[in-house]
C-alpha cells in the first residue's frame, strides 16, 4: 500500500515538473509512508525516498515503512538540508506551505538558497481525498461505532442532565466499543447553546422540549465518522419542527443528487438553495460539508466557493443546519460515500425528531 503510494507521488512529481519534495505534515507523511512516530520528514525524488527522523525514531521507523531510506537528522532538516539534497540527487524540492511556518521556512533557507524551495499546495491532500478499499472499511467501522453512540444516547439521556456528562458517556462508550479515540471533541448543545455550531458542552441542563444538537465521531486506526442528529426530548414546539422540516429536506435533496463530476460549490448550492427559500439563508453559516479521512476536516469541500470536483470513493459529510441565536439550531449530518452514480449513505443513526423522555 505504502509503496504504491510512494509511486504515486513520483508520478505527481513529474507532473508538476518538481524534482523532489519534501513531506513535513504528520498526517501526510503516515499516508505515504506509514511512520507514525511525532518527529520527522519525507524527502522523495525521482532517485530517492529518505525518512528523516531523529534517534528517538530509528528503530520503530524501520519497521513501519517499507522502501525508504532512514536518515538520521539529529540536529533537524535545516542543518541537513545540504547533504540531504545531494543525496536525493536534486537542487530544488518542493515544500508544503499549508503546514510550514515563516520560522522554520527562514531557518530552511540558511542551508539552502531560497530558490531551491518550492512551495507547494494539496499534492498529498488531492490523492488522500480518494479512498482506497481499505480505507474505506476503516470509515465504515468508524461510523457504525458512531451510529451504536447514537443509539445507546436514546436509552441513557433525561431532562435534567448536564450537556457535558452526556457528551462524556458518548465518547466512553465509542472508546469501549472499538474506537481507538473520539474524533473531536463531542458536541452536546441544547437550547440556546445550539445557535451555536461548535458549541463546548457545559453545565447546562437539557430540558424537555428544546432543541438538543449532538455531534460525534470515532477514530479506527487513524480514520474517522463524523455525525450530527438533533431531537427534543418528549415534544418539540412548532418553531422546532419547522426548522427541523427545512433542515431535513435540504440535507435529503442533497444526498439525493450529490454526483462525481460535481463541483462542491453546486453540492453546496443544492441544500442552501432550499434553506435561502425558506428564509433562513442568513442562518445557515457554514458549508454544506467536508471529506473525511486521516483527517477529520479534509479535501474535497462542499462549500460555496469551491471548485473541488467530486469524484467516486471520495468521503464527504452533508450537514446543512440553520442557527437561531437565543432560540437553538438544527443540524443533520451523514457521512456519505462518493459512487459512480451518486453517493451512498453511510451514518445509519435513525433521523428522529423527537425522542421518548426516560424515566
Amino acid at each position: 500500500m505504502f509503496v504504491e503510494r510512494l509511486e504515486r507521488i513520483r508520478t505527481e512529481l513529474k507532473a508538476r515538473e518538481l524534482p523532489a519534495i519534501l513531506i513535513t505534515d504528520p498526517i501526510n507523511r503516515y499516508y505515504v509512508s506509514g511512520f507514525r512516530g511525532s518527529a520527522g520528514a519525507l524527502l522523495i525524488s525521482k532517485k530517492a525516498a529518505l525518512l528523516l527522523t531523529d534517534f528517538r525514531y530509528i528503530e520503530s521507523a524501520s519497521s513501519q515503512t517499507t522502501g525508504y531510506e532512514i536518515v538520521k537528522v539529529d540536529r533537524g532538516v535545516a542543518k541537513a538540508f545540504p547533504d540531504l539534497l545531494r543525496k536525493a540527487g536534486v537542487d530544488r524540492v518542493g515544500f508544503e506551505s499549508a503546514h510550514v511556518t515563516y520560522a522554520a521556512y527562514q531557518e530552511w533557507t540558511e542551508g539552502v538558497p531560497a530558490e531551491a524551495l518550492v512551495p507547494v499546495y494539496g499534492m498529498v491532500e488531492n490523492l488522500r481525498s480518494v479512498k482506497e478499499q481499505e480505507e474505506i472499511a476503516l470509515i465504515r467501522e468508524a461510523v457504525s461505532i458512531s451510529d451504536g453512540a447514537y443509539e445507546h444516547l436514546k436509552k441513557f439521556i433525561r431532562p435534567g442532565m448536564a450537556e457535558k456528562d452526556v457528551a462524556w458517556e458518548l465518547e466512553v462508550w465509542m472508546r469501549t466499543h472499538g474506537a481507538e479515540d473520539v474524533a473531536f471533541d463531542s458536541i452536546v448543545a441544547s437550547g440556546p447553546n445550539g445557535a451555536m455550531p461548535h458549541a463546548v458542552p457545559s453545565e447546562r441542563a437539557i430540558r424537555q422540549g428544546e432543541p438538543v444538537v449532538v455531534d460525534i465521531g470515532a477514530r479506527v486506526r487513524g480514520y474517522h465518522s463524523d455525525m450530527t442528529r438533533t431531537f427534543c426530548l418528549g415534544v418539540g414546539d412548532e418553531t422546532f419542527h419547522r426548522v427541523y422540516d427545512i433542515v431535513l429536506e435540504a440535507q435529503e435533496t442533497a444526498e439525493k443528487r450529490l454526483r462525481p463530476g460535481m463541483q462542491g460549490s453546486e453540492g453546496d448550492a443544492l441544500a442552501r438553495d432550499i434553506i435561502a427559500a425558506a428564509g433562513h439563508g442568513d442562518e445557515f453559516g457554514h458549508s454544506l460539508g467536508h471529506g473525511v479521512g486521516l483527517a477529520v476536516h479534509e479535501l474535497p469541500r462542499l462549500a460555496a466557493s469551491s471548485e473541488d470536483v467530486l469524484e467516486p470513493r471520495q468521503v464527504v459529510t452533508v450537514e446543512p443546519g440553520i442557527y437561531i441565536p437565543g432560540w437553538g439550531g438544527v443540524r443533520i449530518e451523514d457521512t456519505v460515500l462518493v459512487t459512480r452514480a451518486g453517493v451512498e449513505i453511510l451514518t445509519q443513526a435513525a433521523k428522529e425528531p423527537i425522542l421518548p423522555v426516560n424515566d
